[in-house]
């Protein structure tokens, strides 16, 4: 686990291994506990792509089917 302070002007300055694994931008989420820093792709949509590379549906059938689990889900 590493630490990072802030300092006199406020600023957090990240240790060079998580800039290296992560990357230099964040999105700052507030948790009722804490503060989660979420990496930014530089491409998101790159990043979107990769993800979802494996998957075989159309996004019309994923839709059909969360509205179907909604349906089920709300009917018990």
């Amino acid at each position: 686990m590493s630490e990072a302070t802030l300092d006199g002007r406020g600023r957090l300055t990240l240790p060079k291994e998580i800039r290296e694994r992560y990357g230099e931008h964040y999105h700052i989420v507030q948790l009722h506990d804490g503060i989660k820093l979420i990496p930014i792709e530089d491409d998101p949509l790159d990043a979107l792509r990769a993800e979802f590379a494996d998957v075989e549906k159309t996004a019309e059938e994923l839709r059909q089917e969360a509205r179907n689990a909604a349906r089920d889900e709300a009917g018990r």
